[in-house]
């Protein structure tokens, strides 16, 4: 009994969290929430289901605490170049959101369920105090830190996941269909609507053609942060 019992320690020893973690998102990024099964982990990791269980209890948990590893490792890269600054602080968190959600396109949904279904648990936190903090040292009064970060935060979040939905669709469309070709595709569609009935989308057509998403996205950021320090400039 004591000897199956030493072994049952080292094979969990062996088949770590971490491991267990890692694995799903490589599941995630590969074929999405519904390619991400027990079944298929445990084939994966050449083990029974039970040792996976010892780890996590349901496929929710699962997705939970691979979201999680994903956003603290976004979080924690480090800048090209150092900020420098409350605002420069800022934009490096949210590019650094804005990779991982490109890099990984299932997590957008899950960052939404997360803040929707269980903003107590860890995720929702840790990207708020990763803007807040720098809000408020931006000299944002007390009463508006909460606004203000979360008018950045959804930009970032809403942002990013809709340029992770683009690139999703434009694979989708066909292995010919690469970023330039959609956009084209879109812009030449923009550019034949009625235009009595949109005057603004025609004229902005040619725009997606050479735009560039992480720079946009970063401009959208200023926008926000610019309004933040217009309405709450920082007092002697």
């Amino acid at each position: 009994m004591a000897a199956r019992t030493r072994k049952s320690e080292r094979r969990t020893e062996a088949l770590s969290r971490e491991r267990i973690i890692e694995t799903a998102v490589e599941l995630l990024d590969a074929a999405g929430e519904g390619g991400l099964t027990f079944r298929v982990l445990t084939e994966r990791l050449a083990t029974g289901p039970g040792a996976i269980y010892w780890h996590v209890a349901n496929k929710g948990e699962l997705l939970g605490a691979a979201t999680e590893a994903v956003v603290a490792a976004a979080l924690a890269v480090e800048p090209a170049e150092p900020p420098g600054s409350p605002q420069g602080e800022i934009r490096a968190v949210a590019l650094g959101l804005f990779d991982a959600i490109d890099e990984h396109p299932w997590l957008a949904a899950q960052l939404a369920t997360q803040f929707a279904s269980g903003p107590w648990k860890s995720v929702a936190p840790r990207i708020l105090e990763s803007i807040g903090r720098h809000v408020r040292a931006l000299g944002v009064p007390r009463g508006s830190w909460f606004t203000a970060t979360s008018a950045l935060v959804h930009y970032i979040l809403g942002a990013a996941g809709q340029n992770a939905a683009n690139s999703a669709n434009a694979r989708t469309l066909g292995l010919d269909m690469d970023r330039g070709t959609f956009f084209g595709a879109v812009s030449t569609a923009w550019g034949e609507l009625d235009p009595e009935d949109y005057p603004f989308t025609r004229a902005v057509a040619d725009q997606l053609l050479d735009h560039d998403d992480r720079e946009q996205f970063l401009a959208g950021v200023d926008l926000i942060l610019t309004g933040i320090t217009t309405v709450h400039p920082r007092t002697s």
